[in-house]
């Protein structure tokens, strides 16, 4: 079985993201760009088996959900994105039985060596998150990898050194950087919203966090300033809610 590294120093080098479950608008963008950028590079090709019949197959290392949370006025749609979520004490890498599966000291990435990868998808059954993705056409597993071929690529401008998810992501939700600098903005990030594991019951300690939905603004969804809009507050005007409130913009704007 594959030994983890010693991570337990004191600002020892996590590398992961922070995903923020509040702006997530769940468009794919960033699972189709991890898709393009990952089978070109490490442990590529990320083969697609009768993509548009009845039974599509083939590795997807970023894979975004979608649930109903809450009920009446107060259901929303949040967007779950999942993936790798490099954990400190990573279950499949412990369960590999030739070391194919590892944990990097340097920057705790945890990745797979499709050279000694055997396919036994031992570690797909270890890991509790569903990260693992076994790839039928080469017998091997394969997995999200932080884009290690990009992030440390010096020929990329320094906002192109990030995995291809973050740089894709049109509504800011992925961040990238260093969780064990409690000084990075990441991990101030997630301090300030109160970013939480998944799972956290299971000890494995993921690298990854997620920032949590925001409260609804009000029961009904509306926004405070718009909630507010009666004809008084449009200088006595009437009308619909919305010319209200494009009235009240107007003035806004003008004054």
């Amino acid at each position: 079985m594959t030994a983890l590294p010693d991570t337990s120093a004191v600002g020892q080098k996590k590398l992961g993201l922070v995903i923020d479950l509040d702006i997530c608008v769940g468009c794919q963008a960033c699972a189709v760009s991890c898709k393009e950028w990952n089978t070109q590079g490490y442990s590529a090709p990320l083969i697609d088996d009768d993509p548009y019949g009845a039974n599509p197959m083939g590795p997807w290392l970023n894979r975004v959900h979608a649930y109903e949370a809450g009920e009446g006025v107060d259901a929303q749609v949040v967007h779950f994105p999942r993936s790798c979520l490099h954990c400190e004490q990573p279950a499949c890498v412990t369960v590999c039985p030739t070391g194919a599966s590892y944990k990097r000291a340097e920057d705790g990435i945890v990745l797979v060596n499709p050279d000694t990868c055997i396919g036994c998808k031992l570690c797909s059954w270890a890991c509790p998150y569903g990260a693992r993705e076994y790839d039928h056409n080469h017998g091997v597993m394969k997995k999200c990898t932080l884009c290690v071929d990009r992030i440390y690529n010096e020929h990329f401008e320094a906002e192109d050194r990030v995995p291809a998810c973050v740089r894709a992501c049109p509504t800011g939700a992925r961040h990238f950087g260093d969780l064990g600098d409690e000084t990075s903005d990441i991990a101030k990030l997630v301090k300030q919203r109160e970013g939480y594991d998944l799972l956290p019951e299971m000890n494995y300690k993921p690298v990854n966090k997620y920032l949590p939905p925001r409260a609804r603004r009000d029961k009904a969804g509306t926004h405070p300033a718009v909630a507010s809009l009666t004809p008084r507050a449009t200088s006595g005007r009437t009308g619909s809610l919305a010319e209200r409130f494009f009235r009240w913009v107007d003035d806004k704007l003008s004054g």
